[in-house]
């Protein structure tokens, strides 16, 4: 489990908590991104052999402490976990069942998105119209966190974005490499404060997504 971490100290030991208990065999990989509260003396406080924990310097975004992460994986299956609880580590077990079953390389899990603000819920579709559009996909949520796939495909995409980026550019050069995305669905609870802005993060998605459909991956 990837998990990127930028204040979160109201949520993140019971994040933990909820990962650890669910019985699949991980490893947890936490990057506390320079957090500005508390999160770094809660997350010093777990003492538990399978959760690795890692911190920047200097606050640098989610796109890079995921690379942080995946660069100190070493599993056969990496997938993305935010800390701020709006998704539940018990699905694991769902998005792992393709993959188990050999249905599938790649699974993405996707939410119900009515409970979400309304300018949130339009974005997200809008993006994930667009990349079907541009790839020629049929996916039903690009925007999703969890993404599971084998730590080798995820490390061969050569990842760069720094912020929240990442996600379509995750699924952009998944897609342009030809990998099918297999859709489960997952339960969701949105939050009301959000980090990421429609606006700032909305536009450079679209860009990302334009980017690598044209240019070279």
């Amino acid at each position: 489990m990837l998990i990127p971490v930028f204040n979160e100290e109201n949520d993140v030991q019971e994040l933990l908590n909820c990962v650890l208990a669910v019985p699949v065999e991980k490893e947890v990989i936490v990057v506390d991104d320079c957090s500005s509260d508390n999160t770094w003396g809660v997350l010093n406080t777990v003492k538990n052999a399978g959760v690795r924990i890692y911190r920047h310097q200097v606050n640098q975004g989610k796109g890079t402490a995921i690379c942080t992460a995946l660069a100190h994986a070493t599993g056969d299956l990496v997938i993305i976990q935010d800390a701020d609880l709006e998704y539940d580590p018990n699905d694991y077990p769902t998005l792992l069942e393709p993959v188990l079953n050999g249905k599938a390389q790649v699974v993405y899990g996707v939410r119900d998105l009515e409970s979400q603000k309304l300018l949130l819920r339009l974005g997200n579709k809008f993006l994930t119209f667009c990349t079907n559009v541009l790839y020629g996909s049929r996916i039903s949520d690009m925007e999703t966190c969890y993404k599971l796939m084998p730590r080798e495909v995820m490390l061969s995409l050569d990842l760069q974005a720094t912020r929240f980026q990442i996600e379509p550019e995750i699924t952009a050069k998944l897609l342009r490499r030809g990998y099918h995305i297999h859709e489960v669905p997952i339960w969701y609870r949105p939050r009301k404060a959000k980090k990421l802005s429609p606006w700032r993060d909305g536009l450079p998605a679209l860009w990302t997504l334009a980017k690598y459909r044209f240019g070279k991956i």
